[in-house]
């Protein structure tokens, strides 16, 4: 990004030329007011941006790798998961093997 050329008080402090086919001062100074405002947002914008970074840069790192890696079966909340899932699975392969071959005995 290249170097911002001017600041608000070099907005502020601008002249220009008066000739006899010129804009309307009034909406000049008008809108380099609004341009002022817009500087004033970025530049409190940049330095609340460069405190987040700052705020960032000093926390102490976690490794989401290590708690991704470690294997699922290691961590109780996904054992008692996968535990009860496999269980109702049994249940119901069960359930449908004995009304699936239940009645293919009862027909033979």
């Amino acid at each position: 990004m290249a170097g911002i050329k001017y600041t608000t008080k070099d907005i502020f402090e601008q002249e220009f030329k008066i000739t006899m086919r010129g804009y309307s001062k009034e909406e000049v100074d008008e809108f380099l007011d609004d341009i002022m405002k817009d500087y004033d947002t970025y530049e409190a914008k940049i330095k609340e941006l460069k405190a987040e970074i700052s705020r960032l840069k000093a926390e102490p790192k976690s490794d989401p790798v290590s708690a991704i890696a470690s294997p699922i079966a290691e961590r109780p909340e996904f054992a008692r998961a996968t535990t009860a899932t496999n269980f109702d699975i049994l249940k119901r392969i069960n359930r449908l093997e004995k009304e699936v071959f239940g009645k293919q005995i009862m027909e033979e």
